[in-house]
């Protein structure tokens, strides 16, 4: 796409007065269930992150990117932060905690509902010692009043010196403008480092497999533990422009595989028609999906998973 079409795109607008281009890095951080994929998602304009009621859905750094006055914002998506218990909960707070460490400006996204609980209090003190710039986002601003929300704000900025606080709602959008016209004029001069036509640096076939363990979790939510993943194992353009998509889903025992499966395989037959439809729009093509359930005992353990699903396989 030529820079000229691009300019006529929502939220692109070209470079700056002096034809300087600036790029750079903004960590979303928050607690479980923050709404981080739900903003990148509506940063972007697409979905790049899944979403579910699940905690710790999003598992290794999933980047968005936006172009808005001559800068490439590129919003990397982090695990929620949380007191871990497991050996993939450890590799995902210290990936969080990773890409914190090497953003240009760390954004802590607080769920207002929840206020300054346990797990919001924790990475307060911790981002008290971070030394990037930091902003807060108070979302779901919708859902409490103004009273208790400017409460909030100035309790939580008594603990840490942010640049600047926003209040949006991610799911409806408000606020978002904003923020971005702020991070914009925030990033170090420097080119940009992906193409302009580009969203997220996820590859389709791993977005397709993220896309499926959303589905997932969201018809299983309350059967399915969490040990559960999906890969996309082939992806194969047919001459008619269509592809077809084969991926299993990994459980770690043969009772989760039964539920996967259901009663006469209705519930994973539902999950790839759910799946096919989403993976079909982002792919802009026909999509025949095959799902298949195979049980890999305890691949949580594995230090090959880990590194598939981009998190450093912590060594106790």
């Amino acid at each position: 796409m030529a820079e000229d079409d691009r300019a006529n795109e929502p939220g692109f607008a070209g470079a700056d007065a002096e034809g300087a281009t600036r790029c750079g890095f903004v960590a979303l951080v928050g607690a479980p269930n923050a709404g981080k994929s739900t903003l990148l998602n509506a940063l972007v304009g697409a979905k790049v992150s899944i979403v579910s009621h699940k905690v710790q859905t999003t598992r290794a750094l999933i980047r968005g990117l936006v172009i808005e006055n001559g800068a490439q914002i590129v919003f990397v998506d982090t695990p929620g932060i949380f007191a871990p218990k497991r050996r993939l909960d450890r590799a995902m707070v210290t990936t969080a905690w990773g890409g914190a460490g090497d953003a240009d400006v760390v954004a802590l996204l607080l769920d207002v509902r929840k206020g300054l609980d346990d797990d919001n209090s924790a990475i307060l003190a911790r981002l008290a010692d971070t030394n990037r710039p930091k902003i807060l986002i108070l979302n779901k601003i919708d859902l409490i009043k103004r009273e208790a929300l400017l409460a909030l704000a100035q309790e939580a900025a008594a603990r840490v010196s942010f640049d600047r606080v926003f209040m949006v709602s991610a799911l409806k959008g408000d606020g978002v403008r904003d923020m971005v016209a702020y991070l914009a004029d925030e990033m170090p001069a420097g080119p940009w480092l992906y193409p302009a036509d580009d969203i997220s640096d996820l590859p389709l076939r791993a977005l397709a497999a993220e896309i499926t363990r959303e589905k997932l979790f969201h018809r299983l939510h309350d059967e399915l533990p969490y040990a559960s993943t999906v890969e996309t194992e082939k992806w194969e353009q047919k001459t008619d422009g269509s592809v077809r998509v084969e991926q299993t889903i990994y459980v770690e025992r043969e009772s989760q595989k039964r539920i996967v499966i259901g009663k006469g395989g209705q519930t994973v037959k539902q999950i790839s028609t759910e799946a096919r439809k989403e993976i079909s729009e982002i792919a802009e093509t026909t999509v025949h999906l095959f799902l298949f359930v195979k049980v890999r005992e305890n691949w949580s353990d594995d230090p090959e998973r880990y590194r598939e699903m981009g998190l450093e396989f912590p060594k106790s």
